[in-house]
């Protein structure tokens, strides 16, 4: 296979393709610098990658979306080439709590829509 920036996704029964290489855009709140994912997403876009796994707790969902809106306005990409993965946290595990998470993680990312949501561990914390 070869594995080049537009070669390097499989397709899903639902017609829509899922890139097998993924950048994982956690970073710990407390150590890493402002910006350094901002940065290092665009770099990411750049070099090849369209595929981003990220999550509300990460506390950096408004950097990841705003390097890939960066990235759409320069012309680099399209929303659609881009697979956005997030992260359902612990806390948000009863039904009526799922809406009102993804809505937070749609605010901070400021895009219409992500490409996956999963549930980020199978055990929920106590609300």
């Amino acid at each position: 296979m070869d594995l080049t920036a537009e070669r390097h996704s499989v397709p899903l029964s639902d017609g829509n393709h899922i890139p097998l290489l993924g950048l994982g855009t956690y970073g710990d709140p407390q150590t890493t610098p402002r910006g350094t994912v901002l940065e290092c997403v665009k770099l990411a876009i750049d070099v090849g990658y369209r595929h981003f796994d990220g999550a509300l707790v990460y506390f950096n969902e408004h950097e990841v979306g705003q390097a890939i809106r960066e990235k759409i306005a320069d012309g680099t990409v399209q929303r659609k080439d881009i697979f956005y993965c997030g992260k359902l946290w612990n806390t948000f595990h009863p039904p009526e709590l799922v809406r009102q998470a993804l809505e937070r993680t749609l605010k901070a990312l400021k895009l219409d829509y992500v490409d996956l949501y999963i549930v980020e561990l199978p055990m929920a914390f106590k609300v």
